[in-house]
């Protein structure tokens, strides 16, 4: 408040730039608009000037979001918005339709007629056919605020009825929609544009169609003694409209020929038309109560007054459409700007496209197929932009931000010649309104200060959101365990049951063991280890990633990605393979397995799933779109039950009586797909532990039932479900890394021992030329060995450093150089003591030597071994 004098409510619905308050109860939520609030028992608010007040007791309101798709998203529940959506129903198509208000019906106020009966019985007619389509879903009270490519818009509902707390509990205050359309209709009508004079910001001032609407929509008469001054042929309807209802109104038309039909009603109902009259200034304390006019003769006068309707016509509300870019042309019959050149998938129809009489609106929403309607004449749109003469510097033109012709007058004598410029230098159109009333008048008053056409300065750009959002509802329930969501496999309520303690891998919970009575974790895990060693053991490993990878050239794809040959597989066996980034470091393992010459099963880290598959697809779409090759993600379609230990074979062959599960008919590294009471079922020998395996895969939606199945079967062996540390012990204890626990983002495949896996047939693959660089072969890199504490007792912690004595003895001063550092340890039932996995210098060279680790402050001698402690030979693998 430049002046320091109240404002007022000065239009209807979310083009108002004045009417902020800050609602108290019934929850706190500061600066909302008022002409938006619907009422409410208990509803308190007060007004705010520009800045609000945060509550002092937190909101607990739930928000969230929903994804929706569909063929026909239409924005805007007007006629031709209706007319839109009902014509894509009568198409077959899915349609979601979006409005703001809380009915439908966009700007009618009742009294128009459509098809020679009342519209809004066309609206209800309209309404009630939508809804009886299964394929059709109508939200109301929803403000679409973002437009964005590929038929991408974001929606905010309000939920609540009334806005307050009436809602079920259950019920999210707002939510944003997430919808995805093959065609976007934007039917968002216009906004009324006001004329800027000289003290044009008191309270009492509105546009025509607001009043019009709140006469009609709420039964309120906005004022008793009404002047309206306006360059529009539309606010004539606002005249007669609120002279019907009992008010004295008088009309001051800047054109020189105002139009006939409309000077005939007025003077039916006694009120005066002045052509060539135009405000010169208002005056009034808490509110308007005179008017001063200056006619084109030069005669000047006073009128009294308590309400000032403004109208310099429309400004169709392009918002959405420019979100994607879409260009906006200047249409001088208009006097606006409006949608120019068409967007692929994008429609524009009514107001929203310039046409503003309902006929043609109703053409446009039914594609040419329009019920017809009464018939009224077309309004004939201004082209003048106003600038009165008076004091500039109280000539409002955003009243939000108090910004004024003098404030632009002042950007261009600054040299400011962009509206992009004189919009940042005067922040007009930055406060919640985004100049909805203000932007376009701006344009024109700096094209005629520069002495341009405003077709060549055109407007600011409209970036999202079109109506402010709450930080709560853009971020939706993600707090908690929703900010970091939990994902469970298929048999997640098994494991509950059975008393499991959880480790979070990534964002999975997994089983860590199963402690029984009496049992922590150490003792568990060695009762498991030892179980799975000496029987057989059960694990939940459906957390690991899975890409399924098909198309002629996917044997291309999985050589150029993995270090060693994939294409040579044959179909029906399994590969181990390790992937490289362009440095040649580990980035993630897993198994191929060949489903068929055109399609394989990769696997992945746990931790790694999503990496991976973004890593491929950046590879595929960048680096070689001309390979044709498909992926897909498949981790939680299936389910996968390692059955592990000695008496595997016999739990597998019992469960699936028809498959043949000798070493002969079902090698190592090998798979085969079977059926379990009709239900496919794909079983591989692939070990993770150095025993006899078998992963079975099986469709997530049987997997609980496949997992008791195989318990059950399992029982007379002493069958033990184990978890994640189990399985981390027995692979610690094979040497079988964990990529990112026994990497650090700088080891190769050599250092890890996996020379093996790096072919040196392949021409190339991503990594290969790293391998040849000087660092890459020193000697003295970290490589993977095992370290033993001489103790046999103590566990090395995971992380601690390795050092060397001196030949004396004795630590060096610090610095002290650092060998390495233990990156998993563990106690072994199998070894029967502790033992470590390690990164030391030259480590492969150095097995037999003693270094030490600190621990607790005490130095812990350990002796450095090879990385495989269990089973060297591989005997176990087979059974």
């Amino acid at each position: 408040m430049t002046l320091g004098r109240p404002r007022g409510i000065t239009a209807a619905w979310t083009e108002d730039p004045t009417g902020l308050v800050q609602i108290e109860e019934p929850f706190p939520e500061p600066m909302l608009l008022a002409s938006t609030i619907e009422l409410t028992d208990g509803l308190a608010a007060r007004s705010v000037s520009g800045q609000g007040r945060l509550a002092e007791v937190a909101d607990t309101a739930r928000y969230d979001r929903k994804h929706t798709h569909c063929d026909t998203l239409v924005i805007g529940a007007g006629p031709a918005g209706l007319l839109a959506a009902r014509t894509a129903v009568r198409a077959g198509e899915s349609v979601v339709l979006l409005d703001d208000r809380p009915v439908a019906g966009g700007s009618l106020t009742g009294t128009e007629r459509i098809a020679g009966r009342p519209a809004l019985q066309f609206v209800a007619d309209t309404v009630a056919e939508l809804a009886a389509h299964p394929d059709v879903l109508h939200l109301q009270r929803t403000t679409a605020f973002g437009h964005y490519d590929d038929g991408f818009v974001l929606a905010l509902e309000r939920r609540t009825d009334h806005l307050g707390a009436a809602a079920p509990r259950h019920r999210s205050r707002q939510r944003v929609h997430r919808i995805r359309a093959e065609q976007v209709v934007v039917a968002t009508g216009a906004h009324e544009r006001p004329i800027v004079c000289t003290d044009n910001d008191r309270p009492g001032i509105m546009l025509a169609a607001s009043a019009r609407d709140y006469l009609h929509r709420y039964g309120v008469l906005a004022g008793r003694r009404v002047v309206v001054f306006t360059s529009d042929d539309a606010a004539y309807a606002a005249a007669t409209d609120l002279s019907d209802a009992g008010a004295e109104v008088t009309v001051l038309d800047a054109r020189p020929v105002p139009p006939a039909h409309w000077v005939t009603r007025c003077a039916e109902r006694g009120v005066a038309v002045h052509p060539e009259a135009v405000v010169i200034g208002t005056s009034g304390e808490e509110r308007i109560t005179d008017v001063q006019v200056s006619a084109a003769d030069g005669g000047q006068w006073t009128l009294p007054t308590d309400l000032l309707l403004v109208s310099g016509g429309w400004n169709p509300t392009a918002h959405l459409f420019s979100h994607v870019k879409g260009p906006l042309a200047y249409d001088p019959a208009l006097g606006a700007f409006r949608p120019g050149e068409p967007l692929p998938g994008i429609t524009v129809v009514g107001a929203a496209n310039g046409t503003l009489d309902l006929a043609g609106c109703l053409r446009e929403g039914a594609g040419g197929d329009a019920p017809s309607t009464a018939p009224e004449p077309a309004p004939t749109p201004t082209t003048v932009l106003w600038r009165t003469a008076g004091d500039q510097t109280r000539q409002f033109v955003d009243i939000q931000r108090d910004a004024t012709v003098a404030d632009i007058a002042r950007a261009v004598g600054a040299g400011m010649r962009s509206v992009e410029h004189v919009k940042r230098y005067t922040t007009i159109g930055t406060a919640h309104d985004q100049g909805k009333t203000s932007g376009v008048i701006a344009s024109g008053i700096a094209a005629e200060l520069l002495g341009r056409p405003v077709e060549d300065l055109g407007t600011t750009t409209f970036r999202p959101p079109y109506t402010p959002v709450a930080f709560a509802a853009l971020a939706g329930r993600e707090r908690g365990t929703l900010f970091d969501p939990e994902r469970t496999t298929a048999v997640h309520s098994w494991h509950v049951e059975a008393g499991a303690v959880f480790e979070d891998v990534g964002q999975w919970k997994r089983a860590r063991y199963y402690p029984r009575p009496g049992e922590d974790m150490d003792a568990a895990v060695l009762r498991e280890c030892a179980a799975v060693r000496r029987g057989v053991g059960i694990l939940d490993g459906s957390t690991l990633g899975k890409i399924d990878v098909q198309g002629p050239d996917a044997g291309v794809l999985l050589d150029r990605v993995y270090t060693n040959m994939m294409s040579s597989l044959k179909v029906g066996r399994v590969r181990y393979g390790v992937m490289c980034g362009n440095d040649g470091m580990v980035i993630d393992d897993g198994t191929v397995l060949r489903l068929a010459e055109d399609r394989f099963l990769i696997t992945t880290t746990t931790g790694g799933a999503a990496t991976i598959l973004d890593w491929l697809e950046e590879w595929l779409q960048t680096e070689w779109p001309d390979l044709r090759v498909r992926l897909a993600s498949v981790t939680e379609q299936w389910a996968v039950f390692p059955v592990v230990g000695p008496r595997s074979r016999e739990v597998i062959a019992e469960v699936f009586g028809d498959l043949d599960v000798s070493n002969e008919a079902f090698p190592f590294m090998a798979l085969r797909d079977t059926e379990l009471d009709g239900v496919p079922v794909r079983i591989a020998r692939i070990s993770f532990s150095g025993e006899l395996a078998f992963e079975v895969n099986v469709n997530s939606w049987y997997a609980r039932a496949l997992w008791e199945r195989l318990l059950e079967a399992g029982a007379k062996y002493g069958i033990t479900p184990y978890g994640t540390e189990t399985m981390h012990v027995l692979r610690a204890e094979k040497g079988y890394p964990i990529i990112g626990q026994d990497t650090d983002g700088t080891v190769s495949p050599h250092d890890l021992g996996m020379e093996w896996a790096v072919s040196k047939k392949k021409p190339d693959f991503v990594g290969k030329r790293s391998f040849a660089r000087p660092e890459n072969r020193n000697p003295l890199r970290k490589q993977l060995v095992s370290l033993l504490p001489t103790d046999s007792r103590t566990k090395l912690p995971e992380g601690s450093q390795i050092v060397e004595f001196r030949a004396d003895g004795v630590l060096p001063p610090p610095p002290v150089p650092m060998l390495g550092h233990v990156t998993s340890s563990y106690h072994s039932a199998e070894l029967g003591r502790p033992f470590a996995l390690a990164l030391v210098k030259g480590g492969r060279a150095r097995i037999g030597e003693i270094v030490h680790v600190p621990v607790d402050g005490a130095l812990v001698p350990a002796e450095i071994g090879g990385s495989v402690l269990v089973d060297p030979e591989g005997a176990r693998r087979d059974g």
